[in-house]
């Protein structure tokens, strides 16, 4: 097996810590600055989706709706499959909510298995398949306030 580059592998855990700051900026631009334009993605809840657009709405979906949030990565592996690099992370993403809900949280933890591709612009995530594992707390502050009092 042919090893994986010490600067490939920097560059990569730097990426993972990247994205995790942009979707707790809600820094929505910067999406495109870790993952691929033409990324395919699984975050378990639509299916298979594809595309940055597609990307920035599944994240807008959710967090614009919530107050402040805090991904944390940790535990990764990194293997070579062919031209691709496959990182294996745990993910544990805390979410507050917002306004009058600002008293809850929604704890989510599970892995992100991310597909990598060296680009001209740099290592971008090419596919994201989320696999959670734990839910814990109130899954309404994902949601439109007015669509949550409904939900409860």
């Amino acid at each position: 097996m042919t090893p994986i580059d010490p600067r490939s592998r920097g560059e990569i855990l730097n990426q993972l810590a990247r994205f995790a700051r942009v979707v707790d900026a809600k820094d929505w631009d910067a999406v495109s600055d870790v993952f691929a334009d033409d990324v395919v993605f699984d975050y378990g809840d639509l299916g298979e989706e594809r595309g940055i657009v597609a990307l920035r709405d599944q994240f807008r979906r959710y967090l614009d709706n919530c107050g402040a949030t805090q991904h944390l990565i940790g535990s990764i592996i990194l293997n070579r499959d062919g031209d691709h690099l496959v990182s294996r992370a745990y993910v544990q993403a805390r979410h507050q909510g917002a306004g009058g809900r600002a008293d809850r949280f929604l704890d989510t933890n599970g892995e992100y298995v991310d597909r990598w591709e060296e680009r001209p612009e740099g290592w971008r995530i090419v596919r994201r398949d989320a696999v959670w594992a734990i839910h814990m707390g109130d899954f309404s502050i994902l949601m439109p306030e007015d669509a949550a009092a409904t939900h409860n």
